[in-house]
């Protein structure tokens, strides 16, 4: 509205100047002069914002299938082409990178589709709601393969078995399932935490697995007895709820981070607490552990606007990553010691693990990063965004 009224007394000025020559000649050059260079300057910002708005999307490939907050993305472990989100207008799709023609429509879910995970070898893909349901689909055929029953709690995670076609999910109501998905079974139900179960997985050898709960508790669970081996709670513990969770690959350690800013290394045969990693200020969002054994680091990422590298041997920081705003997710590219983190703030970083530096911004979300994930051949990262988006970056530089 300013813009429009600066230029109509411009106009108003110019044929002043024209018509009435006995106006005071200082008069006219003043008026004139700041209207002059307010008007630019609104104009040349305008351009600007349109500029940047253009020159700000460095993502390859944009999935806009999707009418509100993204919440998950996951990649097929064999074909690289293939990709599931998930979000808040209750719907999920599987689809192709560079094609908005081939999309699958993931159909039933009533509520946030809160989770999205491919089996193993490719072939299934499980999502997971708020509604309670949790549905399992052939990938080739794009067919419904079954429902699992539960309890009717949302489901706030789901992972696949390492070597089998079961499927672990924590819910909202503290209890934990385990299907078995070729035989659209439950295979058994465990109880034990006192609050949404918030985070788990299988342990990489997919003997034993881990749950973490609102209730500031880890348990470490025997699958085939249904027995909660160890209960990991109270000092020098978390004090608050756990967020996230990530467990060595040689299946002998959890890492934990919680709602209280705090980190600790679980030894699993024990259920005892290591180690203390104490270095963030609020909520740990995200942990991930290094594939390379080059390098024995984990990586975690705090709403304090931090990402902090641990030197898991010495239980100590190597490199505090600072970033504009908070870190909402995390992943290491493969086994290189490059990790992409996602922010509040739209961008994707790529860091450098050894310097701390970082050494790749990508922009083109205009709302928070939630979930990333990597292609099979390690080429691309895919996130997903509040902004209703999924974007394709291309990382094979960082191989």
């Amino acid at each position: 509205m300013s813009g429009t009224s600066h230029r109509g007394d411009a106009n108003d000025v110019s044929d002043s100047d024209d018509g009435e020559i006995f106006l005071d000649e200082d008069d006219v050059i003043q008026e004139i002069l700041i209207d002059e260079e307010e008007l630019p300057d609104q104009d040349d910002e305008e351009m600007d914002s349109d500029v940047d708005y253009e020159e700000a999307d460095d993502s390859l490939y944009m999935f806009k299938g999707h009418t509100d907050e993204l919440y998950t993305v996951a990649c097929n472990p064999v074909d690289a082409s293939l990709v599931a989100t998930g979000g808040k207008d209750d719907r999920g799709f599987l689809w192709k990178i560079g094609s908005q023609d081939s999309r699958l429509e993931l159909q039933g879910h009533s509520n946030t589709l809160s989770t999205v995970a491919f089996s193993f070898d490719g072939k299934f893909l499980a999502s997971g709601g708020f509604d309670g349901k949790i549905q399992v689909w052939e990938v080739n055929s794009g067919s419904l393969k079954c429902k699992l029953e539960g309890s009717g709690a949302g489901a706030e995670w789901l992972k696949w078995h390492p070597r089998g076609h079961l499927i672990l999910a924590g819910l909202e109501d503290s209890s934990v399932w385990l299907w078995n998905a070729d035989k659209n079974v439950c295979l058994k139900t465990f109880y034990g935490h006192a609050s949404s179960v918030t985070c788990g997985d299988f342990t990489p050898d997919g003997k034993l697995f881990c749950t973490g709960s609102d209730d500031a508790s880890l348990r470490i669970w025997n699958p085939k007895t249904g027995e909660s081996i160890h209960i990991v709670r109270g000092h020098p513990y978390h004090t608050d709820g756990l967020t996230c969770l990530s467990i060595s690959h040689d299946s002998t350690r959890a890492i934990t981070g919680s709602k209280d800013s705090s980190v600790h290394v679980i030894n699993l045969a024990t259920g005892r607490a290591i180690s203390s990693l104490s270095s963030h200020s609020e909520s740990v969002e995200s942990i991930g552990l290094s594939s390379s054994p080059s390098f024995p680091w984990a990586a975690t990422g705090s709403l304090d606007q931090k990402m902090i590298i641990w030197d898991l041997q010495r239980s100590s920081p190597r490199c505090i990553c600072d970033h504009e705003d908070g870190v909402t997710c995390l992943l290491w590219l493969g086994q290189t010691r490059y990790v992409a983190t996602g922010c509040v703030d739209g961008k994707v970083r790529i860091w450098d693990s050894l310097s701390g530096g970082c050494v790749r911004t990508f922009s083109g979300h205009v709302d928070v990063v939630q979930s990333l994930a990597i292609t099979a051949d390690e080429n691309f990262l895919v996130s997903a965004s509040n902004d209703c988006t999924a974007r394709v970056f291309s990382i094979s530089e960082f191989k």
